[in-house]
């Protein structure tokens, strides 16, 4: 929590690109719900809260500028996942490029919290699926109150299994995690509650995610990013040195200080070098 990529995530993108408003969700408040989530589920079935709350805090902190529409600018010209990147930012880049010195169980669950993954720990497993609950109902939340959505719009099978209000939705699926978990090798929900958590997320993808409301910066986004990682790749001594680790390629490296950046640094950035500056003979 104390580390700086951590409170750059507050001005970082979750779904809708500079939203206007103060309710929205920000990669860092998204963190913070995934947290809650995930101490709560972890109280409830006697786990290590330390060991899940690290995991939670950490599992984001590679995420580009504008979230995933800056990842997919990145992949354009090599690979790019930020959970792979949210463990180089803690192993490598923070601190100076000293890293943090987190355990195995930390670095474990933030490298496998995606769907992809699979994390060696009941907390590990705790967060991955506390991220899908989060993300989910506040996107839901966020999409409602841009205007992207209705509640009512919500299929009546996702409704009348999980609730009809946002509190109700998140409720449901952590008692449904608990009792199917308590006691067990594993921390997941049951069969039909995992099976409709992710048609409710398949719904989130055709109907809010690919919406022209949410998507209609993105494009501007990806080419700037794309900018600025070719104008880096070319013009590797504009890179801080205080940013990008000294034991990778040029692309690494500008990979490194893109993904550091939010959402405001990287717009500054892109204007500083694309911008003529006004100049004073005075």
């Amino acid at each position: 929590m104390h580390c700086k990529a951590f409170r750059r995530l507050k001005h970082k993108t979750q779904v809708f690109l500079s939203p206007e408003g103060d309710h929205y969700r920000t990669r860092l408040t998204h963190t913070l719900e995934v947290s809650q989530i995930a101490r709560t589920i972890a109280r409830a079935l006697r786990l290590n809260e330390d060991l899940t709350e690290a995991i939670a805090l950490g599992h984001d902190l590679g995420h580009t500028p504008y979230g995933h529409a800056g990842e997919k600018a990145l992949n354009m010209f090599t690979h790019f996942e930020h959970n792979e990147q949210s463990l180089r930012m803690v192993d490598t880049l923070e601190y100076d490029g000293k890293g943090m010195n987190l355990s195995f169980e930390v670095r474990d669950g933030i490298l496998n919290h995606t769907s992809r993954g699979k994390p060696a720990t009941l907390e590990g497993q705790t967060v991955a699926w506390s991220d899908r609950i989060a993300y989910i109902n506040h996107d839901i939340d966020d999409a409602v109150r841009a205007g992207v959505i209705r509640e009512t719009d919500i299929p009546k099978p996702f409704r009348e299994l999980f609730g009809e209000r946002h509190s109700a939705r998140i409720n449901s699926m952590i008692l449904d995690i608990i009792h199917n978990s308590f006691g067990q090798p594993f921390a997941r929900p049951s069969p039909v509650f995992e099976r409709e958590i992710m048609n409710l997320r398949q719904y989130m993808f055709d109907n809010v995610y690919s919406s022209s409301i949410a998507k209609a910066e993105e494009h501007k986004a990806v080419d700037m990013i794309a900018y600025l990682y070719r104008y880096f790749t070319e013009h590797a001594e504009c890179i801080p040195e205080e940013f990008g680790a000294q034991d990778g390629t040029v692309s690494q490296k500008t990979v490194d200080y893109i993904s550091m950046m939010s959402d405001n640094y990287a717009v500054r950035c892109f204007t500083d070098i694309t911008v003529p500056k006004n100049w004073n003979i005075f």
